[in-house]
């Protein structure tokens, strides 16, 4: 079920044609204008434009530790969201929503720079929160996902994925 947004939001919108501009072939450029959102939105902006703008940057990095550094900002703004806050954006979204994926980027980046334990607490926790997805494409996606990293993790492996959101980026 898709419904629309509540209210056009100019940041979000934004976010949208840099995320779009990369999946057209120009990372570049879109890596420079979601810095440049963040810039202009700081570390205490909305925390549903902070949440998603570093949700998605952490998409550009490779190296695990600047992804790392992303997620940690995404994650900390989904805990400062209210769902009243992410309604007036769009109806059909849920904060709970939000946090298998969270997790389960934060697994992934912990697993990739080898802290195992650190890993297993995120891979655990996405597990977790992945049991409100819904039984469609993205949470099947997702929950697969979750398999892979858990999987991973068990095996003390440390390579990329080639499933993962910023692999050749």
């Amino acid at each position: 079920m898709t419904t629309a947004p509540a209210s056009p939001d100019p940041i979000m919108e934004a976010i949208g044609h840099a995320v779009a501009e990369r999946h057209a072939g120009d990372s570049d450029s879109a890596r420079r204008k979601l810095l440049t959102l963040w810039s202009e939105i700081g570390v205490t902006g909305d925390p549903l434009h902070r949440c998603s703008l570093a949700h998605y940057l952490a998409d550009f990095y490779e190296d695990p530790a600047q992804a790392l550094a992303w997620d940690i900002r995404a994650l900390d703004a989904a805990d400062a969201l209210t769902e009243q806050r992410v309604q007036e954006h769009h109806a059909g979204l849920r904060i709970a929503g939000f946090y298998p994926s969270l997790h389960l980027n934060l697994a992934d980046n912990y697993r990739r720079l080898g802290s195992f334990d650190a890993a297993t607490e995120h891979i655990d926790a996405a597990k977790t929160h992945a049991a409100g997805l819904p039984r469609n494409p993205y949470g099947d996606l997702l929950r697969g996902a979750i398999q892979e990293v858990a999987e991973a993790i068990a095996g003390r492996d440390r390579s990329p994925r080639a499933s993962a959101p910023g692999s050749g980026a």
